[in-house]
């Protein structure tokens, strides 16, 4: 009984002291937990309930010339209520059928839909409760001000988590050039500018509160966020909405499948407007690519100003100089070149050549001139922009190929080829640069979307026009240049959209498309040839004719053939549309254009003023009634300064008939 007694007691101590033990380590383990380990333990549990989350600043906003804005970044929220721990029954209660009111007039359910979503989201004790996304900051201060949510995040369970996305208020128009802020990349200016246009990101606490899911602990942010620096565009809105429709329009008819149309101001290189347009497959416009910058391709005729220009500058011929364009067909190492039209033109001059586009004229004379010596007429290409790419800062610029003499490639068509443009790959930008600096006085400047960048309202750098080459030519090939492109208006190939109120100059561009040589599903090779289903029309130029003020290139990909192909057909009428309605939607202080008048009535009515005023040249003629471009001339040769508002004929004037005439005043024509 004894040994019975001990062997218990024995093991009772085996307990007591086990169990002492186990006690003094749990001690030992909360105070080491306690003391050493705390702050890394308080460190965790922060973590895992209590997070900072950053608040993306917004970027800079991309204005127009003009001020309009082009691209900003707009506030959304997404509002959500904690309906179960924030908010007190009673207080739930009393308010919940008016805020179901107010959330009905907001978002246009009923008010017994959101009372039983409330409720129920009550029932489920809901701590996430979604209300309402994407909401704009004006309605977001609204919502704030709801029943129960005025109470904040504590009292009123009010959730509201702030993201910013990208507008461009201006719609869809140029937005392949302005950017994007998404998936697609660092395209356009926002691409080219996105560390500038970038802010400082901002701070705040969220708490977590069940299921992955968190909420703001303050209804203020520790960090307020900085938005990025602005840009400011050479971009005006009216031009580029005139551009954009008058593109649209002729892709939509001709079923083309992509284009693009560019307006450059002449003197400093300003872009304007730039359109891209691409075809989806269910027929519809949008902005595919940056066409005009990105895609080089062969140009065709308006290439043959190039052509013409050196030759005359080269003193090898003369725009009155004659060339046989026989049949209208050549052969050249058994290659076909033939004019569109059946026949030819016969012998004509080098001008006339130009201005019916003949393609057997222009490589007659390139021919006999530089075929000793093709590396001169490829020099000229250098001077003239066409074998670099401009380098623009946006991304994206095509590169351009002119064969030389010295390439292997070379061979005994190519100098021909390249005069009436085949063989050569340029971007439209390149083109309608050449054809700004024609128009500039050979003064060639650099294409150009960004006037200046500012910060807070200050600006930072200017953007000042790029001289590329300070003269193309000479004074007097520039002059003969500039009379062919305008006679092309006048009587030549784009005479279907010659003005009498207003003058253009330019040059059509109609381009076979290479077909590559590929390999089909079948392994066997096909392509290798130009396309006579497939063309490239074109058509660049200035206007107005004589005093410049902008140039502008159309080029339109794969129109239905069964349409109409020609430049003329497609692309001119799109430049005569920018044309006109520039002419007549911008406001000018002097125009200074003097078309040849046409009218017999109204050469009649300015022989009959001019008489007067050699008669009486003391007194201010009566204007009224004759044409503000045909007032505009005879009242500056008397003498007079001019300022037109409006377009048409002459409404009134500032100074009235009979009125002693002194030289130098400003006359005031008001136009219908």
């Amino acid at each position: 009984m004894a040994t019975h007694k001990k062997s218990i007691l024995k093991k009772f101590y085996l307990v007591g002291a086990f169990m002492t033990l186990f006690l003094l380590a749990i001690v030992f383990r909360v105070f080491a937990i306690q003391y050493k380990e705390g702050e890394k333990y308080k460190k965790l549990s922060t973590e895992l309930t209590i997070k900072q989350d950053t608040i993306y600043a917004n970027k800079g906003n991309v204005y127009a010339a003009d001020g309009n804005l082009l691209a900003t970044s707009m506030s959304k929220f997404t509002i959500r209520m904690d309906v179960v721990a924030a908010v007190q029954s009673g207080v739930f209660e009393k308010n919940v059928a008016g805020l179901a009111k107010e959330l009905s007039k907001m978002f246009g359910k009923s008010q017994r839909f959101y009372q039983n979503k409330l409720r129920k989201a009550k029932n489920k004790r809901n701590r996430y409760l979604l209300i309402a996304r994407n909401v704009g900051y004006t309605d977001y201060l609204k919502i704030k001000q709801f029943p129960i949510f005025n109470r904040g995040v504590y009292k009123g369970g009010f959730i509201a988590e702030h993201k910013t996305v990208r507008a461009h208020p201006i719609g869809k128009i140029a937005e392949r050039t302005i950017g994007y802020d998404d998936f697609r990349g660092g395209a356009g200016i926002e691409g080219a500018f996105a560390e500038f246009m970038q802010g400082e990101n901002g701070l705040r606490w969220k708490q977590k509160i069940a299921k992955n899911q968190w909420k703001p602990i303050n209804d203020i942010n520790e960090k307020e966020p900085i938005d990025g620096h602005d840009i400011i565009t050479t971009i005006d809105v009216n031009i580029q909405d005139i551009t954009h429709h008058a593109l649209l329009g002729s892709l939509e008819y001709f079923e083309a499948d992509h284009g693009c149309a560019v307006v450059m101001e002449t003197a400093t290189g300003e872009i304007k407007a730039i359109s891209n347009l691409g075809r989806t497959s269910k027929g519809t416009y949008y902005e595919k690519r940056n066409y005009a910058v990105w895609e080089s391709h062969e140009p065709g005729s308006t290439f043959k100003l190039a052509s013409l220009m050196i030759a005359l500058d080269d003193k090898k011929i003369d725009t009155s100089t004659v060339v046989d364009t026989e049949k209208g067909r050549i052969f050249i190492s058994r290659k076909k070149v033939e004019d569109s039209r059946r026949g030819g033109y016969g012998k004509i001059s080098a001008g006339r050549v130009f201005e019916v586009s003949s393609n057997v004229g222009i490589v007659k004379l390139i021919r006999k001139h530089y075929d000793d010596n093709p590396k001169s007429f490829v020099s000229k290409l250098e001077e003239y922009g066409f074998t670099k790419p401009i380098g623009f800062q946006i991304k994206g610029e095509g590169k351009p190929y002119v064969p030389h003499p010295k390439e292997k490639t070379w061979n005994k068509i190519s100098l021909e080829w390249m005069s009436w443009g085949y063989g050569v790959s340029v971007t439209p930008m390149q083109t309608l640069m050449f054809y700004n600096a024609v128009a500039n006085n050979g003064v060639m400047v650099k294409p150009r979307f960004i006037k200046e960048l500012r910060r807070e309202d200050k600006t930072e750098k200017v953007f000042e026009t790029e001289v590329v080459n300070p003269k193309i030519a000479s004074e007097e090939t520039l002059k003969k240049i500039r009379k062919v492109m305008e006679n092309v208006v006048v009587k030549g190939t784009a005479k279907n959209i010659y003005s009498p109120n207003f003058s253009m100059a330019g040059k059509t561009g109609t381009a076979k498309k290479y077909i590559p040589r590929i390999k089909n599903k079948k392994g066997e090779w096909e392509g290798g040839y130009y396309s006579t289903k497939h063309y490239v029309a074109s058509f660049a130029g200035f206007f107005p004719a004589d005093h410049p003020k902008y140039s502008c290139i159309v080029v339109i990909h794969d129109p239905k053939k069964e349409k109409g192909y020609y430049g003329a057909t497609v692309a001119a009428p799109v430049f005569k549309e920018i044309a006109q309605k520039i002419y007549t939607t911008t406001p000018v202080d002097k125009q200074s254009v003097d078309d040849e008048v046409k009218f017999t009535s109204i050469e009649n009515q300015y022989q009959n003023f001019d008489k007067i005023v050699q008669k009486n040249h003391q007194e201010i003629p009566d204007v009224r009634g004759m044409s503000g471009m045909d007032a505009l001339s005879l009242l500056e040769n008397i003498g007079l300064k001019v300022k037109l508002s409006g377009v048409g004929k002459v409404k009134s004037q500032s100074l009235k008939k009979g009125e002693k005439l002194i030289k130098g005043r400003t006359i005031i024509l008001k136009l219908s």
